[in-house]
């Protein structure tokens, strides 16, 4: 039992300090970013020309999702301000049937709260592209072209496949056949170039369009809008941060298409760090140095951010467990005795294990009005608590009724009872059910990078977003290590119990 209270007490130490530290964030210019390599670099550009002007520096949480969370994200106030386009805010954002101006869409954001300023200088639209050699052959210039095919298989990004203004949309327009499936951006060129697909998505400053040798189709009935880039923040930014609100307004114009390209392109093709990219557009005014040879696997498995993002992991894993158990053991105990109360609270912790992890964090960002480790610790804590219940009840029933008459018959009341003799012999079955919810929370922590919590998950995203499979590798890696070491702590838990149930026969 002293394990267990332990953990508890971990548990509520470490929520309140991740309690504190999400706090000590409100005073601090905390930008986003979506899940894809643009999105990343923009919000460097923004963070490093905001940072001089600033008391401390500011938060980057990148790769927080797709437009619905990261807009959610600033709207409830987890973050200040991000990139964005301007069709997205029309037709997404404000589910507009059409396009708007931006004084319109100013007009309309304002009663929220938001604001749209500092157009950056380049236009990154949707469109659709082909295998240059496939579309020669077919003849596929436009997307008109593309409805006469119904045998080509379309590989589209998820986030386009739902979105008002995407596949919906422009299937409707052109009457298109087929029916998409659903990739990350990530790895859809990878998947066009192995000829899995046949058509993707893009956004047309993409570096990979020229280096694949890509056609990309003809909007030849103008259905996607301009997706100008600009500033999308809460309307109190500039008064909280005015320095800094007047360094960004600096950036209007400044990076045309060329410069995106060639910055998404070193990201890429080269491997080099969006803080790096940032570094030198914001230094040289341009694209900046395009030499560097890409990161190798050690460097980017033992990189300097290893020990914070192990920290965020660990800390994840190990309240969101302690608080599960601190939870999870009470109500078993409390629900054991009736058979009908039991089965229905196990039944509700299984059902929640059903939802899918990224649902149930876009609902809790909804519902908390918070990005980061709150909900993220929230959902870790619902997904532990079915195997921590299930094998508390389960060693309670394993409990001889011989050895609970027995203490009856020694004069112990109920609860004397549960504590001194059903608990400690249900104890092994117990840790059993922590070691298992600790080995599912540590997988499962990994999406909470999705929406800037941190931990290991933080370079998986990346990775998806660039397709880097060092990156991936390099984020899978530490978690699995981590996963065999809480393995071998609770091997190691369990045979000192049984050493000392032995020692107690003795």
């Amino acid at each position: 039992m002293r394990a267990v209270a332990f953990m508890m007490l971990l548990a509520v130490l470490l929520l309140t300090t991740a309690r504190g530290a999400w706090a000590a964030d409100e005073g601090t210019l905390r930008i986003g970013s979506k899940r894809f390599t643009e999105s990343y670099i923009l919000a460097e550009v923004l963070a490093q020309t905001a940072a001089p002007k600033l008391s401390q520096a500011p938060v980057v949480r990148q790769g927080l999702g797709n437009t619905a969370i990261v807009y959610e994200a600033l709207r409830s106030g987890g973050i200040d301000l991000y990139a964005e386009y301007t069709g997205t805010v029309a037709l997404e954002i404000l589910k507009s049937p059409q396009p708007l101006s931006r004084d319109a869409m100013q007009a309309a954001l304002q009663p929220l709260g938001l604001g749209l300023a500092i157009p950056l200088g380049f236009n990154d639209g949707y469109a659709f592209a082909m295998r240059a050699d496939e579309a020669k052959r077919l003849g596929v210039h436009t997307l008109s072209d593309l409805a006469k095919h119904p045998e080509l298989k379309l590989g589209l990004s998820n986030e386009f496949i739902g979105r008002a203004d995407g596949w919906r949309g422009v299937a409707a327009r052109y009457g298109l056949p087929q029916t998409p499936t659903g990739l990350d951006h990530g790895i859809a060129y990878d998947a066009i170039a192995a000829k899995q697909v046949d058509v993707i998505d893009i956004y047309t400053t993409d570096a990979k369009i020229d280096h694949l040798g890509l056609t990309v189709l003809d909007d030849d009935r103008g259905y996607f809008p301009r997706y100008d880039a600009v500033v999308l923040y809460r309307l109190d930014v500039p008064q909280r941060f005015p320095q800094a609100w007047a360094a960004l307004t600096r950036l209007e114009g400044r990076i045309d298409e060329h410069a995106m390209i060639g910055m998404n392109a070193r990201a890429e093709l080269q491997g080099a760090g969006f803080a790096t990219i940032a570094r030198d557009f914001l230094a040289g005014g341009g694209q900046g140095t395009t030499g560097l040879a890409p990161a190798g696997f050690m460097a980017k498995l033992f990189g300097p951010d290893l020990p914070r993002l192990a920290r965020q992991h660990l800390m994840l894993v190990a309240v969101s467990v302690g608080l599960a158990t601190l939870i999870g053991v009470p109500l078993a105990v409390g629900v054991f005795p009736h058979l009908r109360v039991r089965a229905l609270v196990l039944g509700a912790t299984g059902l929640m294990q059903t939802v899918p992890s990224l649902a149930l964090l876009a609902v809790l960002i909804s519902l908390l009005g918070a990005i980061g480790t709150l909900p993220a610790l929230i959902a870790l804590t619902l997904y532990s608590l079915l195997p921590i219940m299930r094998n508390a009840v389960t060693g309670l029933a394993e409990v001889p009724a011989g050895v609970k008459q027995a203490g009856t018959a020694l004069g112990m009341t109920g609860s004397q009872n549960l504590r001194l003799v059903q608990l400690p012999l249900a104890l092994p079955t117990l840790i059993a059910g922590i070691r298992t919810a600790t080995t599912i929370a540590i997988g499962t922590a990994t999406i909470a990078a999705f929406i800037g919590a941190g931990g290991f998950g933080e370079r998986i995203v990346t990775g998806l977003a660039l397709n880097d499979r060092a990156l991936l590798l390099a984020g899978a890696l530490p978690a699995a290590a981590l996963a065999l070491a809480s393995e071998a702590l609770f091997e190691a838990l369990e045979w000192l119990l049984r050493r000392r149930q032995r020692a107690g026969v003795a």
